[in-house]
């Protein structure tokens, strides 16, 4: 099984080809949208590159779920995701760090977790199961 480091140097290799980066772009705290400047259809092409990297399935949603709030009003509230919201993030996305989220629990930062490291968090898990 490879290491995180391992897991890190073949995401950052996917994330330069998929998006036209230089590799010093690419850290592990870097947002794929905010940083890195992915489009949702981006997000697909990064799958079917993830999943011919690792030799791994990644299921439709599972790594980058939809409508993580869906607009529920017991999961934000005037443009703030709740607690019960960071709750249903922290179940829909283990491998990333919601707590530094809810620092700053605005609803527009909610691309914010979608970064390099949640992605090799997200392979570490997958390929040890």
């Amino acid at each position: 099984m490879p290491t995180q480091d391992e897991i890190y140097e073949k995401v950052a290799e996917t994330m330069v080809d998929a998006l036209g980066l230089d590799d010093d772009e690419v850290t592990p705290e870097a947002t794929l949208v905010g940083d890195l400047g992915a489009e949702s259809i981006d997000f697909l092409d990064i799958v079917f590159r993830l999943e011919k990297t690792f030799d791994v399935k990644i299921p439709r949603g599972e790594l980058f779920p939809e409508n993580l709030t869906a607009g529920d009003p017991n999961l934000v509230k005037d443009g703030v995701v709740t607690e019960e919201g960071l709750a249903t993030l922290r179940e829909k996305l283990p491998f990333a760090d919601v707590d530094k989220f809810a620092e700053d629990p605005q609803v527009e930062n909610i691309g914010d977790l979608f970064t390099v490291q949640m992605i090799v968090n997200y392979l570490d898990k997958k390929l040890a199961s």
